[in-house]
């Protein structure tokens, strides 16, 4: 009897890796906030079901809001972490600073 597997197939998940960069680069490209946050949100959903990480892209949007950090974000460097304070909901996101 077969194994089976819960993964998906190689195909689909380097389908999936391929849409989350092509959402990505759309979404520096918009002008329009509407349709970034949609992207981002997309991205993450696509990630989710076919278990591929975001990894670095992970940091350039806001996890709560999905709002797309631009050159907008108040970014400052505050004991060895970026602190960036969202545009979109004011929430403060910390990430590690090597």
């Amino acid at each position: 009897m077969p194994e089976r597997s819960r993964n998906k197939p190689e195909w689909q998940i380097r389908i999936a890796k391929e849409r989350i960069d092509i959402l990505f680069s759309e979404a520096v490209k918009t002008k329009d906030t509407h349709l970034r946050k949609r992207y981002m949100r997309l991205a993450k959903k696509i990630g989710m079901r076919y278990n591929v990480r975001l990894g670095e892209k992970k940091r350039l949007f806001c996890s709560h809001c999905f709002h797309y950090f631009g050159a907008e974000a108040k970014r400052r460097l505050k004991n060895g972490k970026i602190v960036i304070a969202c545009p979109g909901c004011k929430r403060i996101a910390r990430q590690v600073y090597k």
